[in-house]
């Protein structure tokens, strides 16, 4: 394949950057149908199972996995195209890769760690100062002559951090980023990527297994199983409004369903949907008409617990009632499941605060009743 010319990778750089553009497929050697974008400043997390691609989506970025068809552009330079045969180096590509194992020089400083990665045409003087700066912004100055063995695992990360931003990148690329080190030492880190994050306006994209971690570190999610692409948006529109039962269930929600749509209302959003034996107030119906079969789910923030001298339900809600299974002590909550009168085979999942289990006498047994919140329900297509 032909190199893209320098002079047009600098003049795409002066008409400023557009983002990350990713549109990549291959059947072989490892499966990946993958359209992604993200916009400078924007952090993407990938988030899947083991084995579901994220990290090749990584390294055909950064260009080190070559794929069979698609182009990926940053900044309105064309990275690699199948069709024009462009397919730049990872050299050549503006790219900070910060690596599961950090990668580190075993033999080198923090400091010499860093500086082997910027450029090398600056002057000694200036390579240096840019190194101090570098190990300041991931609050490491004071540790700059120690080498890999002396350094703790967050202050490992911290100089790969440092080391993947040594070359100014178009685009950060980060990959469990955090798994290496104790829940402690995750969370501070955490709070300092959300920090940096706000100073870089590039695209960053991290892949993590953690679903917690996307949730709270991400602009927005893109779900990837079996090297497929199966949705993108913010991780409130993938965690609450999923596209697909399948995404629904790989974002973590238990409470996923079949109903029939039996009433929709005129402006197309409010209606009714069939469960079982009860028929269930939504509040938006997504577009399926009535006497569609679709796929629903609710999340455990919109199950409400009755008490038991409440007698009536408000507008909004859908009460349905059955006996806890079982339940689990999670730190201050405890995870309930709950079997419905209304449809046998149905386990509700859902939390609440030990006070709320000790108030209302709740043990495994207990017959209870919950309200779903219309709100909270989200129609989805069915199984395929």
């Amino acid at each position: 394949m032909t190199r893209i010319r320098d002079e047009e990778t600098l003049a795409a750089r002066e008409q400023g950057s557009d983002g990350l553009h990713v549109h990549i497929s291959q059947r072989q050697p490892i499966a990946l149908d993958a359209n992604l974008t993200c916009a400078p400043g924007e952090l993407l997390a990938l988030v899947g199972p083991s084995g579901a691609g994220k990290t090749s989506v990584l390294r055909a970025i950064a260009g080190l996995l070559h794929p069979s068809f698609g182009t990926i552009r940053s900044g309105g330079v064309t990275w690699f195209s199948s069709e024009d045969r462009i397919n730049l180096t990872p050299q050549q590509r503006s790219v900070g890769f910060m690596f599961q194992d950090y990668a580190l020089f075993p033999h080198l400083s923090a400091h010499d760690n860093v500086a082997l990665a910027i450029d090398k045409s600056l002057p000694r003087q200036a390579r240096d100062e840019r190194t101090r700066q570098l190990l300041a912004m991931v609050n490491l100055e004071d540790l700059d002559v120690r080498k890999p063995a002396a350094l703790s695992g967050g202050q490992r990360q911290r100089v790969a951090l440092a080391r993947a931003l040594a070359r100014d990148p178009d685009v950060l690329l980060l990959d469990e980023p955090f798994s290496a080190v104790d829940q402690m030492t995750r969370d501070r880190l955490k709070r300092e990527l959300v920090a940096l994050h706000g100073k870089l306006n590039i695209p960053i994209v991290l892949v993590t297994h953690d679903l917690d971690e996307a949730l709270v570190l991400s602009d927005r999610l893109a779900v990837l199983y079996a090297g497929t692409l199966l949705g993108q948006g913010t991780p409130d529109d993938m965690r609450l409004r999923p596209p697909s039962r399948m995404v629904a269930r790989l974002m973590g929600q238990t409470n996923v369903f079949s109903g029939e749509v039996v009433e929709t209302a005129s402006d197309a959003r409010a209606g009714r949907l069939r469960f079982g034996d009860v028929d269930l107030n939504v509040s938006a119906t997504r577009g399926w008409s009535r006497g569609a079969n679709v796929s629903w789910m609710v999340a455990s923030e919109h199950i409400v617990l009755h008490r038991r001298d409440r007698v009536e339900a408000t507008a909004g809600e859908n009460p349905v009632a059955g006996r806890v299974t079982d339940f689990a002590r999670l730190g201050d909550q405890a995870a309930l499941r709950v079997k419905l009168d209304a449809m046998p085979d149905a386990i509700l999942n859902f939390k609440l605060p030990h006070r709320s289990i000790a108030r209302n006498g709740i043990e495994v047994g207990t017959h209870v009743t919950v309200s779903l919140l219309a709100d909270g329900i989200h129609l989805m297509a069915p199984d395929a």
